[in-house]
């Protein structure tokens, strides 16, 4: 039995009887959540991948869909501008994702934050799982969870279009940007992952920084030089790293795509002098320019990035899936009976006062152990 939901790439659409009871339901678990816990404990559970995957089972939709992602923020980021509950979200998915910087202005103005920091975390972090961490995932999603207290969250998702698969990246109030800054990654592992965010990368970045230092002019020549030992020519000058073998290193990189530089995005960084790993990542540096400088770094200076993938594999919330039943029929057709029901509950239950809803708690007693059918997880169709 999997462990992980796999996300893979769907077709199909919310029918509309079925979106029209999600919203509903997200608004009510939306409501008691930031009442039990806060809206800090609210970007907490967001970010956690199994509390988020346990929330779009229950709502109804696929367990084990790249819409998964999608349409569960989009039904949250719906109720949260329509119900004040001091947590707003900006971004989403495709053209939404690059209406982020002007929406979280107007949510920080309303809580009168600066927006500014956040707008630059959101790059940032948007820069991190294109550039700094590549596994072959191209970015499409990117919301952005901002609390009146200036606590944030981010859930975004990339897709492998080869692989017909997603990942999803979950970020809470990172501390660094530059050292194992996800909270979590959802998806499947890869057997290779650029990651030069990893903490055993500390090397390797500033050995980077101080590559780019030097000018563009000389990291073209020694892109350059490892392009010819590609191609089976051995320049008359070059240093060759004991116990490397090169093709080994060539083809990790080749598998990840082309090797180009970017000289101007280098040339500008260079004149700022910039200081830090995150301020290189926000100057324009791409995914082949990294790359290129990455194997430079590892080839010629022998300080290697981490290849390690960062994807966690966390308890499985399938068994979530078993409240109202799925959009695709596993682990069997929606009841809209039992769901309207459940909404109708959840509404007198909000309507109560804190210390009535404790009852709520004894029943997730009862089902905190309970086991589902194994066999009944199928993909869906």
């Amino acid at each position: 039995m999997r462990n992980v939901a796999e996300l893979p790439l769907h077709g199909g659409h919310v029918p509309a009887w079925l979106a029209q009871r999600m919203r509903k339901l997200t608004r009510l678990v939306l409501i008691l959540a930031v009442d039990e816990y806060g809206t800090k404990g609210l970007l907490e559970r967001l970010s956690d991948p199994v509390w988020f995957q346990a929330f779009n089972n229950l709502i109804g939709m696929d367990w084990d869909s790249s819409g998964s992602t999608t349409v569960t923020v989009g039904m949250i980021k719906e109720a949260l501008s329509r119900e004040e509950l001091g947590v707003k979200v900006a971004g989403g998915k495709g053209k939404a994702s690059r209406r982020t910087p002007e929406e979280l202005k107007t949510i920080a103005e309303r809580y009168e934050l600066d927006p500014e920091p956040y707008i630059r975390t959101s790059r940032l972090v948007a820069k991190v799982d294109t550039v700094a961490f590549q596994a072959g995932y191209q970015l499409y999603h990117h919301a952005f969870f901002l609390d009146e207290e200036g606590n944030w969250a981010v859930v975004q998702q990339g897709m492998n279009e080869k692989a017909k698969l997603a990942r999803r990246y979950h970020w809470f109030d990172a501390e660094t940007f530059t050292l194992d800054p996800h909270k979590a990654i959802a998806g499947i592992r890869a057997e290779l992952a650029l990651n030069t965010v990893s903490r055993d990368s500390r090397e390797f970045q500033k050995t980077l920084l101080d590559l780019v230092s030097e000018g563009p002019e000389k990291v073209a020549r020694e892109v350059e030089t490892i392009k010819a030992i590609a191609k089976g020519y051995r320049p008359l000058v070059y240093y060759r790293p004991r116990d490397v073998d090169e093709r080994v290193i060539l083809k990790r990189y080749e598998s990840l795509g082309k090797l180009e530089l970017n000289a101007r995005a280098l040339e500008f960084a260079r004149e700022l002098g910039v200081g830090n790993y995150e301020e290189l990542l926000l100057k324009g540096l791409g995914p082949s320019t990294l790359r290129a400088l990455s194997l430079v770094v590892e080839l010629v200076y022998e300080t290697p990035p981490s290849w390690k993938d960062r994807v966690t594999h966390p308890p499985d919330p399938f068994k979530f899936t078993y409240a109202v039943g799925g959009k695709d029929r596993v682990p069997f057709p929606v009841e809209r009976g039992t769901y309207d029901d459940l909404i109708s509950f959840l509404e007198k239950l909000v309507e109560r006062n804190r210390e009535e809803r404790a009852i709520v708690r004894n029943v997730a007693k009862i089902t905190k152990n309970w086991k589902f059918p194994s066999e009944e997880k199928t993909p869906t169709p």
